[in-house]
């Protein structure tokens, strides 16, 4: 490729981009079809930038009206302990305390691994009083297969 056809493309490229960054942002959907989501946690406080935002993804999407459900395996079960609860905040994703609380108000609702959470000590406990419950791989298939969107961190 020859240098002005590089720089045509790269000034097109860059034409593009301005004009999205242009465009306002919008928060509303009210006109969209409401969706099922099911967000797949894996990462727990070691990683509490990824915890975070898989809780404040859900609780975005829980606000503009959809459905969702989170599925906590490996790590991530330990996040729902309340010993961890708060100590989990990441960079520029949040606090967990104020996206697990903002997810119970609106309806959200947590599976833990059962394999997951009896390898990391988690009982019946630790989830008293939450939308939570422990689940086999089964129901990760079945909340799959009846979602319209998969996100996982």
């Amino acid at each position: 490729m020859n240098w002005k056809r590089f720089l045509l493309i790269a000034v097109w490229t860059c034409l593009g981009w301005a004009s999205l960054q242009a465009q306002p942002m919008t928060t509303s959907t009210t006109n969209s079809p409401k969706l099922k989501f099911l967000i797949h946690v894996t990462h727990g406080p070691a990683d509490p930038t990824r915890a975070a935002m898989a809780f404040l993804v859900a609780r975005t999407a829980l606000e503009e009206g959809h459905t969702v459900r989170l599925f906590l395996a490996g790590d991530a079960v330990t996040l729902l302990k309340e010993s961890e609860i708060d100590k989990v905040v990441g960079l520029g994703t949040g606090k967990l305390r104020d996206h697990y609380e903002a997810i119970v108000k609106t309806g959200g609702h947590f599976y833990l691994s059962g394999n997951s959470s009896k390898a990391r000590g988690l009982t019946d406990v630790d989830i008293a009083g939450k939308p939570a419950e422990f689940a086999l791989p089964t129901v990760l298939v079945r909340l799959a297969t009846d979602s319209d969107r998969i996100f996982t961190y």
